[in-house]
């Protein structure tokens, strides 16, 4: 059991998750006092003492069904002579929920026809069987899903294959005629509304039901910690902006607005405590006559940092564009931290979109308007930083001040065209912090037409910021 919790606990620390060895120890003291034949105690007694953050829940749930999987006498990968191995301890924890179920809920359902295992599937799902459910996701899977030990096929084929033999798609306009035939005539619209709702939760409980299956043979076949490493999936906040998919980046949108109370509060509390400044000669002599002119208690003078300007100039081309609109959402939800906020987007042309921000508390509707309505187009709407800062040198650089904190995003892929490296070092000599963010991975920098290091020679810092967590630790140096 050690064995497995260690290895447990390693896989979360691989999948991201921050678990610290006092975590690990009040995982093992809580589960002390679990029965392990409760499943459900027991995962959500490691899940109380392992996850802190919500968007972490996930992530620990898929590798807790990796290494608490069912294995049943159908997965054992060991003698199960209850020599403490960790297939008798997880065996040991589901002998209740085997109970009742018969060798699987499988052996007596191998006679049957396609027809009557769906008739039984319907009764069930009807009747809300979890136990039933339970083994007929067993069976279809041993009947559809086509493993085959050693194959190296991922689950998501196997779960393919079996819900499209089962064609549950249909299978709740027909659970809604039964429950008509059932009362002997029509429905009201609402108790119509509450059959269906409640059918299709059962149906998803199904196909949950048949890719836990699935899984727990993989698990068998593959072993829990090739199996961990092939679902493990990033957490939020190491997502990268360039590769994330539509539904990462709602992900990362519902943990922007947690992020930036966080960092808000982290920002303020770093100016109103920030370190001793200088000796204060005059006050520390002054305080020294209550003890006969001895300079006891000398006083300093305490710094008292103005918020600063914030000027964030933007590539919206390509593949940066989501890191640009999301770093703008960010800044944006900040922007009470500084003094002045200006925001700046080009591709080969620039245009400020700070009045976009100005007109609406919804940020998203800032973005799309920036998506629509920017005149960010020159020539022919090819990535241009040379030309771009040039324009914004002219209209805009006179306006730069030694409060001001200048952030460039971008991957500064050029197009070879001329780079007019030297607007950089201008704003560099007027300002009082220059940075520039990049998405790409820094093995990317100044390779083909990348020419960051011509940039960041003339800046106070080039960052990759390819994801949340490292976006987050730049936010921070602002203050």
């Amino acid at each position: 059991m050690l064995d497995l919790l260690s290895g447990f606990i390693v896989e979360l620390r691989n999948a991201g998750l921050p678990v610290s060895l006092t975590e690990n120890l009040d995982a093992m003291t809580a589960i002390s006092h679990i029965p392990l034949e409760d499943r459900e105690a027991f995962k959500y007694a490691l899940g109380a003492t392992l996850v802190k953050n919500h968007a972490h829940w996930r992530s620990f749930e898929t590798v807790f069904e990796v290494y608490f999987s069912l294995r049943g006498p159908e997965y054992s990968i060991t003698d199960g002579d209850g020599d403490g191995s960790i297939d008798d301890f997880l065996r040991q924890m589901q002998d209740a929920q085997m109970k009742g179920e018969g060798n699987g809920g499988a052996g007596g359902m191998d006679q049957l026809t396609p027809e009557e295992l769906m008739n039984i599937l319907m009764n069930a799902l009807m009747n809300g069987d979890q136990a039933m459910m339970r083994a007929l996701a067993r069976q279809a899977v041993q009947r559809f899903a086509g493993m085959e030990p050693g194959r190296p096929v991922g689950g998501t084929y196997y779960l393919y294959r079996t819900l499209r033999n089962l064609d549950l798609d249909g299978m709740s306009d027909k659970m809604m005629e039964a429950s008509r035939q059932e009362v002997g005539g029509e429905l009201t619209k609402l108790e119509e509304r509450l059959e269906r709702d409640e059918y299709n939760h059962r149906i998803e409980q199904f196909k949950q039901e048949v890719e836990a299956e699935i899984r727990r043979r993989l698990v068998a076949d593959r072993g829990a910690e090739a199996m961990a490493k092939t679902l493990r999936k990033p957490l939020p906040e190491d997502v990268e902006f360039m590769h994330a998919s539509r539904d990462e980046m709602q992900n990362l949108k519902k943990a922007l607005q947690p992020l930036t109370r966080k960092l808000a509060a982290k920002l303020a509390r770093k100016r109103r405590h920030g370190r001793k400044g200088p000796l204060d000669f005059r006050n520390t002599v002054r305080h020294s006559l209550a003890y006969g002119g001895v300079p006891a208690e000398p006083k300093f003078k305490y710094p008292r940092p103005a918020k600063p300007e914030l000027i964030v100039v933007a590539d919206i081309s390509g593949s940066v564009a989501a890191f640009a609109r999301f770093t703008l959402m960010l800044v944006y939800a900040l922007s009470n931290q500084f003094s002045k906020v200006r925001a700046f987007v080009f591709i080969d042309g620039i245009d400020e979109v700070t009045e976009y921000f100005k007109k609406t508390e919804d940020v998203s509707e800032a973005i799309q308007r920036i998506n629509t309505e920017a005149d960010v187009i020159w020539v022919d709407g090819h990535s241009d930083y040379g030309h771009a800062f040039e324009v914004f040198w002219e209209k805009w650089g006179k306006e730069i001040n030694p409060k001001s904190s200048v952030i460039l995003l971008g991957d500064a892929r050029n197009n070879y065209h001329a780079s007019q490296a030297w607007v950089i070092k201008e704003m560099k000599q007027k300002a009082r912090k220059v940075y520039w963010l990049n998405p790409e991975p820094r093995s990317y920098w100044n390779t083909g037409d990348s020419i960051v290091g011509e940039y960041g020679v003339h800046t106070d810092g080039v960052f990759e910021c390819r994801n949340l967590r490292q976006l987050e630790a730049f936010v921070e140096k602002l203050a």
